[in-house]
């Protein structure tokens, strides 16, 4: 289940990017699910656990991907059930934060707007309780706190 606290959260990590590049493990960078957040999100192949080959950076390490990518990885395998700004986080990462949402309970916090899109999907806001169930739903809430 997606659980989202929208607005600022004093015990989410606001800045997961640096938290990814002083915590990650080199498995998480071949997972089959890292290959294919990394492909979509930042349109690069990984070569094995120090290579990724960018259309745009050429030859990078994994401290270099986007900071969407390194936040999905972090909300895909810490085990200890941080919470993490989404907000760092595109709106191409959407998709997959409601992927992981369906695989495993995820609390995220959320400083903006996110675009989940069109299709409709459940993700409780924390905020009030209130289950959500389309974008219009998301955002009757979500202007009240970001």
């Amino acid at each position: 289940m997606l659980n989202i606290y929208l607005g600022e959260m004093k015990e989410a990590i606001y800045h997961p990017p640096t938290y990814f590049d002083n915590m990650y493990e080199d498995e998480w960078i071949t997972d089959p699910l890292s290959v294919k957040m990394i492909k979509d999100v930042d349109k690069s192949e990984v070569i094995g656990p120090h290579l990724i080959e960018s259309p745009v950076l050429g030859p990078i390490s994994p401290k270099e991907l986007s900071g969407g990518v390194k936040t999905l990885m972090l909300m895909a395998y810490d085990e200890n059930d941080r919470v993490f700004n989404a907000s760092v986080c595109g709106d191409n990462c959407s998709k997959w934060i409601l992927k992981l949402g369906k695989e495993k309970d995820l609390t995220i916090n959320l400083r903006h707007i996110m675009d989940f899109g069109k299709e409709e999907f459940e993700a409780q806001i924390l905020n009030t309780g209130q289950m959500v169930h389309t974008m219009k739903e998301f955002v009757e809430i979500a202007g009240e706190y970001v």
